[in-house]
Parts: C-alpha cells; sequence; structure tokens
C-alpha cells in the first residue's frame, strides 16, 4: 500500500505542478500583453475568443476547465470531490464550480478482455456458464470505477454485470490516504478557515460514503436497504441483487432509459408528475427518517419507462446521518416552505456550530432577504442546489460552520432537483415538502414511542423540561389544545463570546411526532 500511495502522491504532485505551471505561464503572458499600448486585432480575438470579448472572463474560463481536466486525469476519487465541490461556493470561486459541475465519471471504454479476470476471479473460471449470453461489444455504461454490460441469464432474464476496473481499489484508497494527510496540514496551516470549514470531517462523511463502490457487497446492502424504504413510493422502484461480490455485481435490468433523453411527451402528465413526486418524497424521507439517502440521484441514474415505475440505479455512494443531524435537518426544511428566513437562519446554525467571530444577526438579515426569493418557486424557475449553496456560502461569510454532512447533502440535493426538473418541471418542492411532512412526523413518532428509543427520549424530555421550562409548558398547552402547529424554536442562552448559541434541539419536535401518533391512534376506527 505504501508505494502505491507513493506513486499516486507522484502523479498527483506531476498534474498539479503542470497546472499551476500552466497558470504561471498564462499570467506571465497576461503581463506582457499588458505592457502593450496596442495589440494587432487577431492576437485580441483569439485572447477574448469563446468569453464574450472579455479576455479576463476567457482566462477565467481556461483556468476552470484546466482545473476539471486536471481532476478528471487524476481519477474517480478526485472526480466525485470535483463534484462535491461544485456545490460548495463557501471554497471554490463561481466560475469553477459552474465547470466542475461539467464532471463526468466516464472514460475511455475498456475492452471487455480487461475485465474477463476480474469475472474469473470472483465467479470461478467456470463464470461463462452463469450466464446464457454477455454483450461484451458495447457496455451499457463506463465509468471510472467500473463498467457495466448487460447480459442474459438462465432462462432467458436479462440482467446487468458491474465489472470493477483492475486495481482500481488501491488507487482510491492512496488517494484518501493522500486527502487525509493533506486536511490535517490544512487544519495546521488555516486553523480559522478549518474551524468554519472542517476539511478533515468532510472528507471523512465523503469516504465513508464511497466505500461501497469499493466493494460491490456494500453496494449490494445498500440496494436491499433501499428496496424495503422504496416500498410504499409505487411508482418507484430499486434493482434487485442477484449475485454480489467484491468486484462484480449482478442485478436486475431496470426497465426504460435514462430521464436525462426521456420524451417527456411520451408519458401522461399525470404519470411523470407522480413518478417526480415520489422520487421527493422517496428522499424526504431518506432524509429524515430512515437516515439513509442516494447521495448521487442524477438524471443518469433514474430510469423510466411509460406505463411502469422509475428505477433508482447505482447505490455505490449513499450517505448516512446521525439522528441529530437529520432531526435539526427537518424544521430547516420546513422553515424554506414556510417562508420564515429568520427560522432557517437559527436552524441552520443550530445544525452546524457558531464560530467565535460569528455574525448571527447579518446572517438573519441574509436569509430573511432571500427566502422570500425562492420559498414559493417551481423547479421550472428555480434550482434547489443553487439555493442550498447559497445558504452555505452566505452561512460561511458569516462565520457559521456548517456540519460536514452538508458536503453530500448539496451533492444529493443538486442532482436530486436535476431529476425532476427533466420529469416534470412545474413540481413545486416547498408544496410535495409540506404535504409529506405530517407522514414523517408520524414515523418519527413511532420512533419515538418505540420500546429501544423511549428510555432515552424521556430522558431527553426531563432534560429539556429542566433546563427549558417555557419550552415544556408550551407543549403541554399544545397537547391540552390538540394543536399541529409544528414549533421548534428553542430558547437561546448567551454564549461567553457575546453571541447567542443554541441549547439543546429537537425536544419538541420529538414531542410533537409522538403526540402526532398518539392523536392519530385516537382518531382511528
Amino acid at each position: 500500500m505504501t508505494s502505491v500511495v507513493g506513486d499516486r502522491l507522484r502523479l498527483v504532485v506531476k498534474v498539479l505542478g503542470s497546472l499551476v505551471a500552466n497558470e504561471v505561464g498564462q499570467a506571465t503572458r497576461l503581463r506582457r500583453r499588458g505592457r502593450r499600448d496596442a495589440r494587432p486585432p487577431a492576437e485580441a480575438a483569439d485572447a477574448s475568443a469563446g468569453s464574450g470579448g472579455d479576455p479576463a472572463a476567457g482566462s477565467e474560463l481556461r483556468r476552470a476547465k484546466a482545473v476539471r481536466h486536471a481532476l478528471e486525469s487524476l481519477g474517480p476519487f478526485y472526480v466525485k470531490l470535483g463534484q462535491i465541490l461544485s456545490t460548495r461556493p463557501d471554497m471554490v470561486p463561481q466560475s469553477i464550480r459552474e465547470e466542475l459541475q461539467n464532471l463526468h465519471d466516464q472514460v475511455d471504454v475498456q475492452p471487455f478482455s480487461v475485465f474477463e479476470p476480474v469475472l474469473a476471479q470472483d465467479l470461478g473460471p467456470d463464470w461463462k456458464l452463469r450466464f446464457d449470453d454477455v454483450e461484451t461489444v458495447a457496455p451499457l455504461g463506463a465509468a471510472s470505477l467500473a463498467q457495466v454490460y448487460r447480459v442474459t441469464l438462465p432462462g432467458g432474464r436479462p440482467a446487468v454485470v458491474k465489472i470493477q476496473r483492475p486495481g482500481i481499489r488501491e488507487g482510491v484508497l492512496a488517494d484518501m490516504a493522500l486527502m487525509r494527510r493533506a486536511s490535517k496540514i490544512v487544519a495546521r496551516v488555516a486553523p480559522r478557515f478549518n474551524e468554519v470549514i472542517d476539511i478533515e470531517a468532510m472528507l471523512g462523511s465523503v469516504f465513508d460514503a464511497m466505500e461501497p463502490e469499493l466493494d460491490f457487497n456494500g453496494e449490494a446492502r445498500n440496494m436491499d436497504e433501499a428496496r424495503e424504504h422504496v416500498r410504499p413510493f409505487r411508482s418507484l422502484e430499486v434493482p434487485r441483487v442477484l449475485y454480489a461480490g467484491p468486484r462484480v455485481l449482478v442485478q436486475s435490468l431496470a426497465d426504460g432509459r435514462s430521464v436525462r433523453h426521456i420524451d417527456r411527451a411520451h408519458f401522461a402528465d399525470d404519470e411523470r408528475v407522480e413518478i417526480g413526486k415520489d422520487l421527493l418524497r422517496f428522499m424526504y424521507h431518506g432524509y429524515f427518517v430512515h437516515r439513509f439517502f442516494h447521495a448521487d440521484p442524477h438524471a443518469g441514474n433514474v430510469f423510466a419507462a411509460p406505463g411502469g415505475p422509475a428505477t433508482l440505479i447505482d447505490w455505490g455512494m449513499v450517505g448516512r446521518l446521525d439522528r441529530r443531524t437529520s432531526l435539526q435537518l427537518l424544521p430547516l426544511f420546513m422553515t424554506l416552505a414556510q417562508n420564515d428566513g429568520a427560522g432557517l437562519a437559527r436552524h441552520w446554525a443550530e445544525m452546524g456550530r457558531i464560530t467565535p467571530w460569528a455574525n448571527m444577526p447579518a446572517f438573519t438579515a441574509d436569509m430573511a432577504a432571500f427566502v422570500p426569493k425562492v420559498s414559493h418557486l417551481a423547479l421550472e424557475d428555480m434550482n434547489f442546489g443553487v439555493s442550498l449553496t447559497t445558504v452555505l456560502a452566505k452561512a460561511t461569510k458569516r462565520g457559521i460552520g456548517s456540519p460536514p454532512a452538508v458536503s453530500l447533502l448539496g451533492k444529493s440535493f443538486a442532482n436530486l432537483d436535476g431529476s425532476v426538473r427533466c420529469l416534470a418541471p412545474e413540481i413545486t418542492l416547498p408544496e410535495v415538502f409540506q404535504g409529506e411532512v405530517p407522514k414523517i412526523l408520524l414515523a418519527l413518532g413511532r420512533e419515538f414511542l418505540g420500546r429501544n428509543q423511549f428510555a432515552r427520549n424521556s430522558m431527553e424530555l426531563l432534560l429539556t423540561a429542566v433546563t427549558s421550562p417555557d419550552q415544556a409548558r408550551g407543549v403541554l398547552s399544545d397537547i391540552a389544545n390538540r394543536q399541529f402547529a409544528l414549533n421548534v424554536h428553542e430558547p437561546r442562552t448567551p454564549s461567553a463570546m457575546g453571541g447567542r448559541q443554541p441549547t439543546r434541539p429537537s425536544g419538541g419536535l420529538l414531542a410533537l411526532a409522538a403526540l402526532a401518533v398518539l392523536l392519530g391512534r385516537r382518531r382511528s376506527p
């Protein structure tokens, strides 16, 4: 492993060194041009080509493309990292973010003969007997981690086989080791930056999410878990796992084609809208109830055909949330749906952390100005992923640290947004979310009253009652009046730095979730 890390380090240094050298050379050329009183028309045209006549914009575009090409040349780990950075305006300039959104996990197709040794090692020397036919001429998909081929199983059933590229696991693990070292260096040399953006923790969440992509047994477990969660959503399904090994995965074939390439006219309006809404509902339950979500639900991973359910594929990269972060995320979504900018600012701070130099009043004012602009828009008029990154950028600017999970959440939100827009751009996200809140609260209430959680939750409520008597009285009053309005405004205590810090969150939310279950039972016949 040490030699692999060394080899990867040399490659990374070479690529980044070339990137820096090109940047220095470009800067030198621009300075020389700046010394000239005039330039020939042809040279001026070349300098501003592709930038609308603006040489500075042309330089930024060239720089952004160079960064994207460098990441693509370094392989799958850096491609994934670049995709995540494309959602982080607090870390990356806009011109580069826009170019990083063009990062694709697509590489040159390798011949099937490259993958045959992997099949023989994982399935045995008689692997050909497992399939009636393998379409080896052209794969269904080619990514930097694997290639996917259509196969026919004995009996005629169609399926797909996903085969990991030889040697790719070792390279990705080496890249992870290098990035861990780099994150520790960043923490030492830029402590103020690291306090707002915990690089090591952020990378840790990304590494955890990528792990199943390096061992298909993990991806198979993710698919089995997702299939259980998707059952209530009739217009969606997850492929069935037929065989799983470390580097080979056989699964059922998804019907239709990617929603990126579908013709919406071939679908009934009610059908495509329902698929889009079910996709949102399923992901909402993943974020708030199951705390397990598809981290890469872009349009290429959603397949649909008229008259049948859509299929969500590629479960190699998933996100998992701890209970407290998930519970804090729910009221944050509700404040957006309810056009409450001040509430969004407060819950974002509670979900993350407030640095000693934070300016909460300014962040609250930012959100009070921003939220009314987007809370009512349909998908065709709003990019939810962009909206989320706007909040993230404002928070970082005001000294509000965001939780490590926000990187994967941002990637997931942005991709989900694009997939639903392909299907039904007229959908309004807050409307779908508000319609799903009662079901989410009921699910949280059942969890709250579960045998394994009841003792702990009761203790949390007791602590909340002791530390926040006003909130406890409010909850009891709501119970007496059978009010269902969600009130998650927590009392706040002054911090030692003169700012305001959140106290224990989510107690009222848990109590109201339990109340929803209890009253739901009372209403049932």
